[in-house]
């Protein structure tokens, strides 16, 4: 046995190999000693008197996918080695062969929100090719990248578990890549490419062109067919995608703008995906991420979206409906992957079934709305196309599988009484036998005058009569046959026992062979239905996401986006998710105003006051109205953008040797790069990573090299006011600022924003609001005026060498208003007292300039 272990482990060499023995999957020497520990289960040995034992553990057959899970979650992989015979009709070794390998790229699971994607990444002679399916799901996907940056942006959206690669990238593109997210690294052999059957392969990828994208989908599907061990008959047609037909977010933009996971916990809380991710099913909320990570950037397509999730935000009732009768919907996309792939047991068929069984009260309510006004048909027709019921697979189901079938497909009580005659005549053989077998319980009884003697069964030695020792003497002599000894009990069979148990063995040996033989033809006939539920799944996926967005819009009190290429105004906008987590009441709104003549806002302000926030949800309004939804502001015009880069927040790269500076350098230049006229850049504190010379003088080049070459939006942000001054000499700048006020020396942020530049940073009052020593905020503002006073008379020196000082002069006007101020007594004048006083000094001023 164990040399047939070793035999298909060195074929296996990176997987658990789970040996089936029995009711068990059994693991030796080091998969093992490795499992023991990851699984928490008791590691034995084999041959534990030998010199050498062999190490061992198992997991039952009938809890094995728990385990296979957990192994899978954490990046192995695992090679399932199954009996391929009878152990009771088998003389000598059991022939056992590898079925199926488990990888974390090719695991199904029900009911995850999450794509479980497999990609595979090549380099022909220019560019990348990045082709990806999700096996669940049997969406393909290819696409052609031309360079290393915008791979990593595909990437990162992905988030895929598994990378097949023909031939490794290099070591500092694989550094990359795993900085991004981890991944399990896998490698497509040739021959693996030769067992793939060219037909197939043709018919899925008769739409792609591309020789290269060609190329990375054959690498792709003969890795997942060699593991799988059969071709995905639930493949859909491999489809071909330009990243520039989408909103362009890098990498470092979706972390920034905290898409879908929090910068802080790398957790989906506090994430706009969080925010936003109401749905009822797990294909809409793969479906609402899909959307998320890809905007679209052709306004006739937003539009559709929004008139669709307008119309819901203006149907309660009906919206209702719909989300009471999705709760009932289970994971239909994987689902049908498990029919195809042969994988789906008893029960999650019965899901199929109340799923199909919600779908005509869905349609009935949509077209009873659509009746009353059918102008409203045209924006539903893409989704109700293909939203088709199935009562056909709903009865079939419903007449085959029991209401409780048991979990396992090859134990028996799995299908339906009434379904099949034969299966009918061995149950009713079965229940014969049953009942025969009391019968001759209570007859034996009678016969012998021992109360205590049972008739029973187990699985070594079928059936017994048992009789304890001390009533032995009273058994007949010759009719009873010793089968069984115990410690207070003699187990004995009897010659109309043995006939009864041949009868009821076969039949009940029989029922299963029967019942798993029907259960099979079940699953062809709905597997022949595998495109309708896949389309069925994918029409069911977007209504789910149309009306999450409409019931979001109205929660939030959200609006419709409106489209203007050269105008972006934002009445009363808010950041939807820093707003829920403070509340409506608590979070300042604010407009956002650009016109044709204004590309760059330049944002001073204190720290805390909210300038990344105002700049941030800038970034996730743009994506929200690009996606399909309403956005959270009392009014909203924007343009379509094309692409979307940021530099927010202080992140070092450790790992990849980058410091804070170096990151934020990189992201600024990703921007300047590959930024259009079209583009949206968001850019918090350029320059603070350096010294205050460097960094004035990195920061004003960057604005004055946007201005000069891009008519893109900017939002700017800086502690440099000296950086402010611009606003006279680039015309298409403008200057605002984050109101903060003091009260009683204290600092209060209003988070609103304001035209015109903020008069100082606050830095201190900030340091104050942390908590401080007085001692050290003390000696900070003496330094600082320390430093100031420097500052100025430097600047002063530096002016005397190039201008000759004149003294002032004055006029009388002039000289009278100095002597009035001089004059006044604040501190004992009343409100109006002063006015009149001012009103008097601006009387005079306007009589001088007439």
């Amino acid at each position: 046995m164990m040399k047939q272990y070793h035999k298909m482990k060195a074929n296996y060499p990176d997987a658990f190999l789970f040996f089936r023995l029995g009711d068990f999957y059994e693991l030796f020497e080091e998969d093992a000693e490795k499992a023991a520990q990851l699984l928490e289960i008791t590691l034995t040995s084999r041959n534990k008197n030998s010199k050498n034992p062999i190490p061992m553990c198992g997991v039952p057959h009938h809890a094995v996918d728990e385990y296979i899970k957990t192994l899978v979650n954490q990046g192995y992989k695992v090679a399932i080695a199954e009996q391929m015979e009878d152990p009771k009709l088998t003389k000598g070794m059991v022939k056992r062969q590898v079925i199926r390998v488990i990888t974390p790229g090719t695991y199904l699971s029900n009911g995850n929100k999450e794509n479980n994607f497999i990609c595979t990444i090549s380099k022909p002679s220019r560019g990348y090719c990045l082709a990806y399916t999700d096996i669940s799901t049997g969406e393909i996907k290819v696409t052609k990248i031309s360079d290393f940056e915008t791979l990593q942006a595909e990437f990162g959206q992905l988030q895929a578990k598994e990378v097949v690669f023909s031939e490794l990238l290099s070591d500092k593109e694989m550094e990359i890549l795993q900085n991004i997210h981890s991944f399990t690294v896998s490698q497509v052999l040739q021959m693996q490419k030769q067992d793939l059957k060219d037909e197939t392969f043709q018919k899925l990828t008769e739409d792609i062109e591309d020789l290269d994208e060609k190329e990375a989908l054959k690498d792709l599907m003969a890795y997942v067919a060699s593991t799988q061990f059969q071709m995905i008959d639930h493949w859909q047609k491999a489809v071909n995608y330009e990243v520039s037909h989408y909103l362009h977010m890098d990498y470092f933009a979706k972390k920034n703008l905290e898409l879908t996971e929090s910068i802080r916990t790398q957790q989906k809380k506090g994430s706009l995906l969080h925010f936003l991710d109401h749905t009822q099913t797990a294909m809409g909320g793969r479906l609402l991420r899909q959307w998320l990570d890809r905007p679209l950037i052709i306004q006739s397509q937003i539009e559709q979206r929004l008139d669709q999730v307008e119309a819901l935000m203006n149907a309660f009732f009906l919206r209702r409906t719909i989300q009471e009768k999705l709760k009932g919907v289970y994971d239909l996309e994987r689902l049908v992957a498990k029919v195809s792939m042969k994988q789906v047991n008893a029960r999650e068929l019965l899901q199929l079934k109340h799923s199909l069984e919600q779908v005509p009260i869905i349609l009935q309510a949509i077209q009873e709305w659509i009746s009353e006004e059918p102008m409203r048909g045209p924006i539903w027709q893409p989704i109700l196309s293909t939203m088709k019921a199935l009562p056909e697979v709903v009865d079939l189901i419903d007449r085959a599988i029991d209401p409780n079938a048991n979990l396992l497909i090859t134990e028996g009580s799995v299908i339906r009484d009434g379904f099949d005659e034969v299966l009918d005549g061995y149950r009713q053989a079965l229940q014969h036998g049953t009942e025969w077998l009391a019968t001759l319980q209570q007859e034996e009884r009678q016969k012998t005058g021992i109360k205590s003697l049972k008739v029973g069964y187990n699985k070594v030695f079928g059936y017994y009569i048992e009789v304890t020792k001390a009533n032995l003497h009273l058994l007949e002599e010759g009719r009873y046959e010793r089968k069984q000894t115990l410690t207070n009990a003699e187990r004995f069979i009897t010659p109309e026992l043995k006939e009864m148990e041949y009868k009821i063995l076969e039949a009940q040996e029989k029922s299963v062979e029967r019942e798993y033989q029907l259960f099979v033809d079940v699953r062809q006939k709905i597997q022949s239905y595998q495109g309708r539920l896949q389309d069925l799944a994918s029409s069911i996926a977007q209504l789910d996401v149309v009306q999450n967005l409409a019931e979001i819009s109205e929660n939030h009190q959200f609006v419709r986006p409106q489209f203007d290429e050269k105008r972006l105004f934002l009445k009363n906008s808010r950041h939807p998710v820093v707003e829920e987590t403070i509340g409506r009441d608590q979070f300042v709104p604010n407009d956002i105003c650009m016109d044709e003549q204004t590309s760059i806002l330049l944002i001073t302000g204190p720290n805390m006051s909210g300038k990344s926030t105002y700049m941030r949800q800038l970034g996730l309004i743009a994506i929200m109205a690009q996606m399909g939804c309403f956005v959270p502001a009392d009014q909203a015009v924007l343009p379509i953008f094309d692409r979307i880069f940021t530099r927010i927040g202080a992140t070092d790269d450790l790992q990849a040797g980058q410091s804070t500076f170096m990151v934020e350098m990189m992201e600024a230049n990703q921007a300047i790069q590959h930024a259009t006229d079209r583009s949206l850049l968001l850019f918090d504190e350029i320059g603070r990573g350096t010294s205050t010379y460097d960094g004035i003088a990195l920061a004003q080049a960057i604005l004055e090299y946007l201005h000069s070459h891009y008519q893109a939006k900017v939002l700017f942000s800086t502690h440099y006011h000296e950086l402010t001054s611009l606003e006279t000499t680039l015309p298409h700048l403008k200057n605002i600022h984050v109101g903060a006020t003091e009260q009683d020396g204290d600092l209060v942020f209003l988070h609103k924003v304001f035209e015109g530049p903020a008069d100082k940073s606050y830095g201190i009052h900030v340091a104050k609001l942390a908590g401080m020593p007085r001692s050290l905020l003390v000696d900070a503002q003496n330094i600082l005026e320390e430093l100031e006073e420097e500052n100025a008379q430097e600047e002063t020196q530096q002016m005397s060498l190039f201008v000759q000082e004149e003294p002032s002069k004055r006029n009388p006007v002039e000289e009278e208003v100095l002597d009035q101020l001089d004059q006044l007594d604040l501190n004992n004048m009343t409100p109006i007292q002063a006015f009149e006083n001012l009103k008097s000094i601006q009387d005079l001023l306007k009589g001088e300039s007439s």
